[in-house]
This record gives C-alpha cells, sequence and structure tokens, in this order.
C-alpha cells in the first residue's frame, strides 16, 4: 500500500509518499511561495540528490498537480500512474471538540473542519486546500485527516478550562486544546517500546521542540495535561512565535 502524506500551510505544501508493505519513504518534497510567480517545488526520489523545478503555481490544486505529475515522471517518479496511490493523508490543525481521532474525511467532515475554522483560521484552510485539492484531482482517492488536537482530548476539564466565565467557553470554544498530539503520540509509545514499558501503564511527559514547541504529560497512554493552550501560541517561548497567555484571576 502506498499513501501520500501532505501538510499544506497558507503557501507551502510539503509531502512524502510512502510504501507502507516496505516501511520507506519513496519520495518527499516541497513547495514554496505558492501563489507567487518564483514558486517551486523541491523534490527527493528515495535518499538521491534533489531537484528543483521552478513553475508558477497560482493555488494549492496547481501545486498538488506539479507533485502528482513529479511522482509519476519517467526520470523523477517513484511510480507509475496515479492508480498506484492507495490513500492520502492530511495534517489538519484543529479537530475542535468534535474530532477525537483520524477519520476519513467526506463532505460532512470537510464541512465540519471548515466550520471550526475560526479556532485556527491560517492553518485550517490551508489544509482544506490540500484537501479539496486532491478530492478535485483524484476524487474516487480515500482521505484521511489526521488532527493536531485529538490526542489531546482525553484531557480532564479542569486542566482544559480557563479562568473565565463559562459562557465564553460555550459560545465561543475558548478552552485549552493543545496541539502537536501526532508527535506527542508518536514519541510517547516509541519511548515505552524503547524501555520496554506498558504504555498502558506509564507517567511520561514528551517534549515536542522545534521552531514550534510544547509539553504534554501523559498518564497510561492518555494525555492529562498540555502545555499549549486556545492557539499554538500559548505555552512554551517558541522559535517565530511570541509567547501569549491569558491573564487569569487566582
Amino acid at each position: 500500500m502506498k499513501i501520500l502524506v501532505i501538510n499544506c500551510g497558507s503557501s507551502s505544501l510539503k509531502y512524502q509518499l510512502f510504501d507502507m508493505e516496505k516501511n520507506e519513504v519513496l519520495a518527499k518534497g516541497g513547495v514554496e511561495k505558492i501563489g507567487l510567480q518564483d514558486s517551486f517545488l523541491k523534490h527527493q526520489k528515495g535518499e538521491g540528490e534533489k531537484t528543483k523545478i521552478e513553475k508558477p503555481m497560482n493555488d494549492h490544486k496547481e501545486a498538488i498537480e506539479l507533485v502528482l505529475s513529479t511522482l509519476t515522471d519517467k526520470n523523477l517518479g517513484v511510480i507509475s500512474s496515479l492508480n498506484d496511490i492507495d490513500a492520502a493523508g492530511h495534517r489538519v490543525l484543529h479537530g475542535g471538540e468534535f474530532f477525537k481521532e483520524s477519520v476519513l474525511i467526506n463532505d460532512e467532515v470537510i464541512n465540519k473542519i471548515e466550520e471550526i475554522a475560526p479556532l485556527g483560521p491560517l492553518h485550517q484552510m490551508a489544509n482544506l486546500k490540500g484537501i479539496r485539492a486532491i478530492k478535485a484531482i483524484l476524487p474516487s482517492l480515500p482521505q484521511v485527516a489526521v488532527f493536531d488536537t485529538a490526542f489531546h482530548q482525553t484531557i480532564p476539564d479542569y486542566a482544559y478550562m480557563y479562568a473565565i466565565p463559562y459562557e465564553l467557553y460555550e459560545k465561543y470554544h475558548i478552552r485549552r486544546y493543545g496541539f502537536h498530539g501526532s508527535s506527542h503520540r508518536y514519541v510517547s509509545k516509541r519511548a515505552c517500546e524503547i524501555l520496554g514499558l506498558d504504555y498502558n501503564k506509564t507517567k511520561i511527559i514528551t517534549c515536542h521542540i522545534g521552531n514550534g514547541a510544547s509539553l504534554a504529560a501523559i498518564e497510561n497512554g492518555k494525555v492529562v495535561d498540555t502545555s499549549m493552550g486556545l492557539t499554538p501560541c500559548e505555552g512554551v517561548v517558541m522559535g517565530t512565535r511570541c509567547h501569549i497567555c491569558l491573564k487569569m484571576a487566582r
């Protein structure tokens, strides 16, 4: 089975094509400056050299079309036909309180992702562009959404509620959501595998450290607290994001 994984930003796109049976990355790359005349694709076939393809791309659909044509290219490609791709996976920033795990994408899911876009407007709408582009180009291809917030949905209410009037939570969904969930889930499970611990009987603190950074407290396989809150700007100071916190009464 071959899975195309896509992560869309506001003017960029990253991708990897996985062969799940062989557990290897067949190709990977990224598109930058979507919507500008000097947009380009950097593509890497396996562990080979990176190839830069300069081409104006007006939107994410054109970017994904270039990615797909490159993956099937006689010289740069790794598959003979788009039919070789069995499914596409998308990283989606926000699942709100609706998505507690990864889901198969359909029209209802797309509408709900768009509905909660105000919780993460820049990333969320960019993620949708990738989903809609694949749907337009390969309408029968199964697509799955993986949410940054889903792993943190086990946090108890006393940890995710802010000290603000409850009606603001009800009306605007202001609460602690947590992000980098896919990373925290993977590293916590992998750490237990390496240490020979029972994941469901272990207390562990995970750290996602990069330009974006967050910490999570995981007890018996479930997140019980996290440093990030309503937005990805809250919590641990990060490389390109200012530190923002809500001033709460004690």
